[in-house]
């Protein structure tokens, strides 16, 4: 599957697969400081053509909080196909824990690209299966 890419700043690494995993990483396309509690929307410095019927989820590194203090601020992003315009650049919505520092090319958030959830139709029953977990999450608690 070959996907369109467009690179808004010049000098940004290459977004490329790495041989292992299943997540590609994308970079910040500016440098920027950021104080404790402060929201922005990190450049990512490139936009794509998704496949139709096809989407990104893109979210942060599992070194992201550790090396810069930011989380997503809404867990995680979703990227649909229709985004895709000339000026659709890609960006990561952030919040800043602490005073941070972050520069061009820094691996901040990884994506992956996955089919659209299928069309569904919900059915109302009075019964589910007989036999339940019990509590709440995979644990029981």
């Amino acid at each position: 599957m070959k996907i369109r890419i467009k690179y808004f700043e010049k000098d940004l690494v290459p977004v490329e697969k790495i041989a292992k995993g299943d997540w590609i990483d994308l970079r910040a396309a500016e440098d920027l400081e950021m104080k404790a509690g402060e929201f922005r929307y990190i450049r990512l410095g490139v936009g794509m053509i998704l496949p139709e019927g096809y989407e990104a989820h893109v979210a942060p590194r599992s070194s992201t909080f550790k090396n810069f203090g930011i989380l997503v601020a809404n867990s995680f992003g979703i990227i649909d196909n229709s985004y895709c315009g000339e000026e659709d650049e890609w960006r990561l919505p952030a919040l800043a824990m602490r005073d941070t520092v972050i520069r061009k090319n820094d691996r901040i958030c990884q994506f992956r690209i996955v089919e659209k959830q299928p069309e569904l139709e919900f059915e109302v029953v009075e019964h589910l299966k007989e036999e339940s977990r019990g509590g709440f999450g995979s644990t029981g608690i």
